[in-house]
């Protein structure tokens, strides 16, 4: 007798929902999708306990009469295809046929349905058939979902935080929101209600009310075709930014999907126009002939294979980096390279650095001394001596105060912080600078290039890695007026449970309605100028990475704070101001690496440059 038989249908069930029932989120969109396909305008989710304990799907569609609301139960049972030529022309967002029985294998499930005609009631639990009746003439249906994962506690211990899991329901939640305008859905949790759209079928409207109105003012619209495909939506202007990819929503055809290729030719349109690592609020619909998109690619349908792919990435970047650069009125230009000195000319620029009238008039009128947290360093290239007018009536000693007193002392490293002693560091000559960029200086043993970015870089970090892990409020400034923060509710949900870690670093939040947050203080040791930026930037770690301690946030916000304010390319410094930053870089803790682990000084030795010009053999 053979060894090979076939499952039972309960267990094939179970093992279908291993795929397509991953979490509260996945049974909400594929009843929700349901919903979509019977032709609702009204579509109305309620949860309980994050939807572990309670799913509750109501709509006005088209409802199913008594046979159909008992097969739609069984597994590849499906009403949108009825041949092999169908799967290649989808048009509707569920097909397959396998999510009820799925989720039925899984929890219990009461169904309410009518189509104006006739109404049904049918209980499962398990996926066995408890009770099938007559039932409610009201038209549509209501699906209750109870008690997910009850025959399959193994499930449970991977489920994160009821607020972790509330968060992805939302999220989903407000991509069909974007998707389908025209719909008016409402999500509730507990009782209190979340998300409620108009159905009016304005997406910026929708926008509004997912990302507040204050970033709905600035998505701008675009819209574009080429021969295959059509797409259209709202891009953000390049001031409003995240940190991360998430916040660019595609609907293929009414499907919200993920697609690396497509986001990453968003954000290649806004090159030059954002900065490093942040990406723009995209929302964008592409439409195109079905048999261009396979959708058949995964249970869950949100990947999807894409023909005519290059036309169409050229179609979006056509299209939004048009629509960016009208929208800034301005032509996109590259920084500026500094002019090229001649040896000689470099020459007389360092010598001329070395007297003290004119090192005073090169300071002469600056808002803010170099080191200032708040100034930055000069970005053009000093002019020769004898075109300065030197500034007689300023006492040097007043500036060298200005100059150097505001720089922090460096801290001994906390505990939180430790590192690997360095070796010794050597004792240094500054001959002089390399395109405004790199400190040339000299010793016994050779010469040395130091990144001045990079080493201002390692000393601002080793004083923030002490400050931030050692808040204390009586460094707190208050603000005349406080900083704002919208985020979308999911957000603000996620945001809620952080509080007490964001404080731990720095970022004093209060909750300020549902979606809002302000900022009333912030420590005085907050690079000047970048406040609004910092607190950004750190509350986007929290929500980007959702599970994250105070140790990595603290030691992320002192590498982004030094980075803020230190010297960058193509800045020109005085000799007394090249020796006062190898002094500081001296008495760091670990000079030698800038805090993202690039070096900070090389060392060229006197034989191998001898060895280089043929003195040596």
């Amino acid at each position: 007798m053979g060894i090979i038989r076939l499952m039972d249908e309960p267990l094939s069930n179970k093992i279908a929902a291993g795929e397509v029932v991953e979490r509260p989120t996945s049974v909400v969109k594929e009843l929700v999708e349901n919903a979509i396909d019977a032709g609702s305008t009204a579509i109305e989710v309620l949860l309980t306990e994050a939807g572990l304990t309670s799913i509750q799907i109501v709509d006005n569609g088209a409802g199913m009469d008594s046979e159909d609301a008992l097969l739609s139960f069984s597994r590849h049972a499906t009403s949108k295809i009825a041949n092999e030529h169908d799967l290649f022309r989808i048009r509707t967002l569920g097909f397959r046929g396998e999510a009820l029985a799925s989720i039925a294998s899984v929890s219990k499930v009461t169904l309410h349905t009518s189509n104006g005609e006739s109404g049904t009631y049918v209980h499962m639990e398990g996926g066995r058939l408890i009770e099938h009746r007559a039932g409610a003439l009201r038209k549509g249906t209501d699906i209750q979902i109870d008690q997910l994962f009850f025959n399959t506690p193994a499930r449970l211990k991977y489920m994160k935080t009821l607020q972790t899991e509330l968060g992805h329901s939302i999220d989903l939640m407000n991509r069909f929101a974007l998707s389908y305008p025209g719909i008016s859905f409402k999500l509730s949790h507990d009782g209190r209600m979340i998300l409620q759209t108009s159905g009016s079928g304005d997406i910026k409207r929708v926008i509004s009310d997912i990302y507040g109105v204050s970033i709905a003012k600035k998505m701008i619209p675009f819209e574009g075709e080429s021969h295959d495909y059509k797409i259209s939506g709202y891009a953000s202007l390049p001031e409003i930014t995240r940190a991360n990819k998430n916040y660019i929503s595609l609907f293929v055809n009414g499907r919200w999907v993920k697609h690396y290729a497509i986001a990453n030719t968003v954000h290649k349109a806004y090159h030059t126009f954002l900065p490093l690592e942040r990406q723009p609020i995209v929302v964008m619909n592409i439409e195109g002939d079905p048999y261009l998109t396979d959708v058949n690619v995964h249970p869950a349908k949100q990947q999807i294979r894409l023909s005519k792919e290059k036309e169409l990435m050229e179609l979006i970047h056509a299209t939004i980096r048009g629509t960016i650069s009208s929208a800034v009125r301005a032509p996109v230009i590259e920084k500026p390279k500094a002019p090229k000195q001649t040896p000689s000319k470099q020459l007389d620029i360092w010598k001329s650095s070395f007297t003290v009238k004119e090192a005073v008039e090169e300071l002469r009128g600056k808002e803010d001394p170099i080191f200032a947290e708040a100034s930055p360093i000069k970005e053009s290239v000093h002019p020769p001596a004898e075109e300065r007018k030197v500034a007689e009536t300023t006492p040097f000693e007043t500036l060298e105060e200005k100059l150097y007193d505001e720089q922090p002392e460096m801290p001994p490293a906390g505990p939180e912080f430790e590192e690997d002693t360095s070796p010794q560091f050597p004792e240094l000559e500054v001959v002089g600078q390399i395109h405004g960029t790199y400190i040339v200086a000299q010793s016994d043993d050779g010469f040395y290039l130091i990144d001045q970015h990079a080493a201002q870089e390692r000393i601002k970090y080793e004083f923030f890695r002490e400050k931030v892990g050692d808040i204390d409020a009586g460094e707190r400034q208050a603000l005349l007026l406080p900083l704002t923060f919208h985020y979308s509710r999911d957000e603000a949900l996620r945001l809620k449970d952080s509080l007490d870690l964001l404080a731990e670093s720095g970022v004093f939040l209060e909750e300020f309605g549902d979606k809002s947050f302000i900022v009333r203080e912030h420590p005085t040791w907050f690079p000047s100028g970048f406040e609004q930026e910092v607190i950004e930037e750190l509350i986007e770690q929290v929500l980007d990475e959702r599970k994250v301690d105070v140790k990595k946030l603290r030691e992320d916000a002192a590498i982004m704070m030094s980075c803020k304010r230190s010297i960058k390319a193509n800045h020109y410094l005085q000799k007394h101001e090249m020796e006062r930053l190898l002094a500081d870089l001296k008495n760091a803790e670990q000079p030698f690496t800038c805090p993202h682990g690039r070096p900070v000084i090389i060392h060229f030795k006197t034989y191998d440059v001898e060895k280089m010009f043929k003195r040596v053999m």
